[in-house]
């Protein structure tokens, strides 16, 4: 009788510990990096306006915003945050090995990446729509991609871009010989040197690129789109508590420009709802009646701290892709809604 007791015990006693075991394993990548107070951010380094590792040290550009803001969010501070550089082949295996937390790296967001049966990643909400192109120097006289054939075209390896280009080509029925390289840098130095007639990437690199030749005009980008490239940050798949709080920290970026919340504007916003009872959405967004950010992981704050650390999406883009930058592109698609862009955020409520 005893024995049976004791053999039932150690029965329960293994099941519990499975069950506690399954409860460890389920642990969220955003509680570790609470844990460790800072967040991993997988990055390029290499393209201006996205992530550009400058002559002292610091990063700059878009994908660096988003990382801060993640920062802000999950931590308090934009200045906890440990970049790494990473190639396109490194960027995935990066992920999946727990090397980095979080990738912001000019990745297009597609199927295959956002799959089980694919790379395995869950995608937020993009932060910049973009689609391949090809440049080539104005005196070649090319003027679309017809004019290609039988041309060497630099281009990254294990990219999309890689596939598009072949996709492209071979819909046209143009024959051409891609001359691979690890990263932009590289794509840059074959094209200049002459090893190909273009290079190829997504418009916005191409711009970027183009702004650190020596002779900027006698390049050309082709009008010509190969495809439509939405560049969005990615986590590991199957982690919801992380990939919901890197969601939402999009959303408000692109929610504070909507309701044209800003760095200079936010104390008074604060102010306004902390005063006026009647604001109730303010107020929940601001952090001032609880619950929001519990329900994401983070503390109720999180809003008011991104957008005190990097400003909305609006100001974000203009510092380092738009009129207040070295690199003017234009807003286009990646203008808000109701300005015929494509960027909107669900209601945060």
């Amino acid at each position: 009788m005893i024995k049976l007791y004791l053999t039932g015990l150690m029965s329960l006693t293994l099941m519990l510990s499975g069950c506690a075991s399954l409860e460890n394993d389920k642990r969220s990548r955003l509680d570790l990096i609470k844990t460790r107070d800072k967040l991993i951010c997988g990055v390029s380094g290499k393209i201006p306006g996205f992530s550009f590792l400058k002559s002292d040290g610091s990063y700059q550009g878009i994908d660096i915003e988003i990382c801060k803001a993640l920062a802000a969010a999950f931590l308090g501070s934009p200045n906890k945050v440990q970049y790494r550089p990473l190639t396109a082949p490194e960027r995935f295996t990066a992920i999946k090995t727990g090397e980095i937390d979080v990738l912001s790296r000019n990745t297009t967001f597609n199927l295959s990446r956002d799959s089980i049966g694919g790379n395995g990643l869950t995608f937020a909400p993009v932060v910049f729509y973009d689609g391949q192109g090809l440049m080539v120097k104005s005196n070649s006289k090319i003027t679309r991609i017809e004019q290609l054939n039988d041309a060497n075209i630099c281009v990254g390896s294990g990219t999309t871009t890689e596939q598009n280009l072949n996709d492209a080509f071979e819909e046209k029925k143009i024959n051409y010989k891609p001359i691979k390289y690890q990263d932009l840098n590289q794509v840059v130095a074959g094209y200049l040197q002459g090893r190909c007639k273009a290079m190829t990437s997504d418009r916005s690199q191409l711009a970027a690129a183009r702004t650190g030749f020596k002779n900027p005009n006698r390049h050309i980008i082709l009008n010509d789109v190969l495809s439509k490239e939405p560049l969005a940050p990615a986590s590991i798949g199957g982690d919801q508590k992380l990939a919901d709080a890197v969601r939402w920290v999009i959303y408000s970026l692109i929610t504070a420009e909507e309701l044209d919340i800003n760095k200079a504007n936010i104390d008074k916003k604060i102010k306004l709802a902390t005063e006026d009872k009647s604001k109730t959405s303010l107020r929940r967004l601001l952090g001032i009646d609880p619950g929001l950010g519990q329900k994401i992981g983070l503390s109720d704050d999180f809003f008011v701290n991104i957008i005190k650390s990097t400003g909305n999406y609006g100001d974000i883009y203009n510092k380092h892709l738009g009129k207040d930058s070295n690199l003017p592109i234009p807003r286009g698609l990646n203008n808000l809604y109701s300005k015929d862009g494509l960027h909107i955020a669900p209601p945060m409520k």
